[in-house]
């Protein structure tokens, strides 16, 4: 099976405002038909690198290639992709119908292929029935699917989207993550969005990137980013994870309190330099089976219960901090367990991450 072509081609692109470098010679290549994320906390480079590509901000060196052409000096208006706003920006005065095909008919495309387009679209976005109605009488997800409809109905090589689900509410923003997926793999058009929101990116992205202070840190699927992060900031933005300060050792990390923790040690890490051990709650089991390299024994300092799972914290001498175990409402319900409990965890080598500080 042949690898996915590229559609998308940013090369050591880097914009600076006055003495700030927003984005700093980040290089991505971005496959057609892949729903990409672009991922970092607040003023990362994020929006700057997607306004780039939009052409509202020009590169200050680098090039951006759309099949092979570099479109950085192709104004916003020529590019064949478009952008959707976290705000929406529907005409308050159209109904839902108007507000699609909007934009092909500033085009000036025939009536009949206006409306056999925009009744397509309408179909696929679940929008039929609204057709309609007034932006004001719509719910938050259906202005979203109204907006989404507008930008696929031209049918563009590429989809911007900035923030798309940040104005809605948790559960209508779960709901839309799996919507907009649908609708990628649907409509075939490569989708790239910016959000700080860890999890969306982790559901809905083919791959994503994730970039602080203009850098770009990791580009990979989430599932690799999760399970193997570049470095501790990847790490730590990433869902939730253990960390323990120590040194290196020749077969892990050897931590202040006096233990060890085993481990793969990174290639060229010096015994004894600063390094940080690092463990996802949920690999931690609660009273592990004998084979498990790496065992504690703590006091059980509080129980949270999210629904689906319980979040354990036990306080061991490998760390002033408790650490975090996770387990299923299942293991939970199999053996109880209580604050002030003296309890035992484990986890396995290949379940250590270890980052040279």
């Amino acid at each position: 099976m042949s690898a996915p072509r590229t559609l998308l081609a940013i090369d050591r692109v880097t914009k600076r405002f006055g003495s700030a470098t927003a984005v700093d010679t980040v290089s991505l290549d971005i496959r057609e038909n892949e729903f990409f994320a672009l991922l970092g906390p607040s003023g990362c480079g994020k929006t700057t690198l997607l306004r780039l590509l939009a052409g509202f901000e020009t590169p200050d060196s680098g090039r951006i290639l759309l099949d092979g052409v570099d479109i950085a000096p192709v104004p916003p208006n020529r590019r064949p992709l478009n952008l959707m706003f976290q705000s929406y920006a529907l005409f308050p005065h159209m109904n839902v119908r108007g507000n699609v095909a909007y934009g092909l008919e500033m085009e000036r495309l025939a009536r009949s292929e206006i409306a056999s387009r925009v009744d397509v679209i309408l179909a696929t976005t679940h929008l039929t029935e609204l057709a309609e109605r007034r932006p004001e009488q719509l719910s938050g997800g259906q202005k979203q699917r109204v907006a989404l409809a507008r930008a696929l109905v031209k049918r563009p090589r590429l989809l911007l989207l900035d923030e798309p689900l940040a104005a809605l509410d948790k559960k209508l923003r779960g709901a839309m993550q799996l919507e907009l997926k649908r609708l990628q793999n649907e409509v075939g058009i490569t989708f790239v969005v910016v959000t700080h929101d860890q999890e969306e990116a982790l559901v809905m992205a083919d791959r994503m990137a994730v970039l602080k202070d203009g850098k770009l840190l990791q580009c990979e699927t989430p599932h690799e980013i999760y399970e193997r992060p570049a470095d501790r900031f990847v790490a730590d933005f990433i869902g939730v994870m253990n960390f323990i300060g120590g040194r290196i050792s020749r077969s892990g990390v050897d931590v202040a309190g006096g233990g060890s923790i085993s481990g793969c040690v990174p290639d060229g890490a010096a015994d004894g330099s600063p390094a940080t051990a690092a463990i996802r709650p949920e690999r931690i089991r609660l009273f592990p089976p004998a084979d498990l390299a790496n065992r504690a024994s703590g006091k059980v300092e509080a129980v949270v219960y999210h629904g689906l799972d319980l979040q354990v914290s036990v306080l061991t001498d490998l760390s002033q901090k408790p650490i975090l175990v996770r387990l299923t409402a299942e293991d939970a319900d199999r053996r109880k367990v209580a604050t002030g409990d003296t309890v035992e965890i484990g986890w396995s080598l290949t379940d250590t991450r270890i980052f040279v500080d």
